[in-house]
């Protein structure tokens, strides 16, 4: 069991950051995703070769993030953590590793930002989808870098949008869904284009040994990362009608015309590359 340490400061609220809120379809989404992204984090702890009896981070797990795999890379004797500033998705994280006998993993409510954990701590540290939701991401690599033991590894994977995305034919409603998703998911500061940023905020962070690799996945009709916009954009209803930006006949409208336009099988659609970086903390 890990201890923290004494925090000098009050930690800032993270909920109030997230960029794509805190409610049941968010929550729903975010368990999808570990299993639409599997084949890339399964990619990235190969490259970094975690070995059994290490330990792992995941910050900003979600409701299970990569803590199956992270569990099973560093079995037997090892330990993988898996931290977040939701408490209903800390409760779902508990559950999900109860649920599937992770008898090694620890799940623990804090802010990325401000862990609050010890320095030098873990073999790796890993977010995913984190860094894009938030208004200063630096501040979680550096506490990445911080979590790190000397020698070991951190690593992200965050999407990288605007002007990578496509769908084709064009659709007016596709148009306006994204304009709508802009407009709502950067509203606290959020960086959609962070993908690009990883190995600059990687080095000013002072780790070494960067790599790396960006997928631009085109997923087929039936498969529910296809739906990605749409979803997102219900997960933001509650913001863009407050915000005014469109009414719920609108939404409900441009949903329905975007989830037919995406059910054909010739319809090419890409929302946003997905970038994965990783980099070493220099030994002492």
């Amino acid at each position: 069991m890990l201890t923290a340490t004494s925090v000098s400061a009050p930690v800032p609220d993270a909920a109030e950051v997230y960029a794509l809120g805190n409610n049941t379809e968010e929550s729903v989404r975010l368990q999808r995703q570990s299993d639409e992204l599997r084949p890339e984090s399964v990619a990235l702890l190969s490259r970094i070769g975690l070995q059994p009896g290490q330990s792992a981070i995941d910050l900003g797990c979600g409701p299970s993030g990569i803590l199956d795999l992270l569990s099973a890379a560093v079995s037997p004797g090892g330990r993988a953590v898996g931290l977040d500033a939701d408490a209903a998705h800390v409760a779902l994280a508990r559950q999900y590793a109860g649920t599937r006998g992770l008898a090694n993993v620890e799940v623990r409510r804090a802010d990325a930002r401000h862990t609050g954990l010890p320095s030098d701590s873990f073999d790796l540290v890993h977010a995913r989808t984190l860094l894009v939701t938030i208004p200063e991401p630096a501040q979680v690599v550096t506490e990445m870098a911080r979590l790190a033991r000397p020698g070991g590894w951190v690593a992200s994977q965050e999407p990288d949008g605007t002007e990578h995305a496509m769908c084709y034919p064009p659709l007016p409603a596709w148009d306006r869904l994204r304009e709508l998703f802009r407009a709502s998911f950067s509203r606290s500061g959020a960086d959609l284009c962070i993908g690009r940023r990883l190995t600059e905020l990687y080095r000013q962070a002072g780790l070494c040994d960067i790599e790396v690799v960006a997928h631009a996945p085109l997923y087929p009709a039936g498969h529910s990362r296809r739906t990605i916009l749409p979803d997102l954009v219900r997960s933001l209803r509650p913001v863009i009608l407050e915000l005014g930006l469109a009414d719920e006949h609108e939404l409900i409208e441009l949903d329905t015309e975007v989830r037919r336009h995406l059910a054909d099988p010739h319809t090419v659609a890409l929302m946003h590359l997905l970038v994965v970086t990783w980099g070493r903390k220099p030994s002492r």
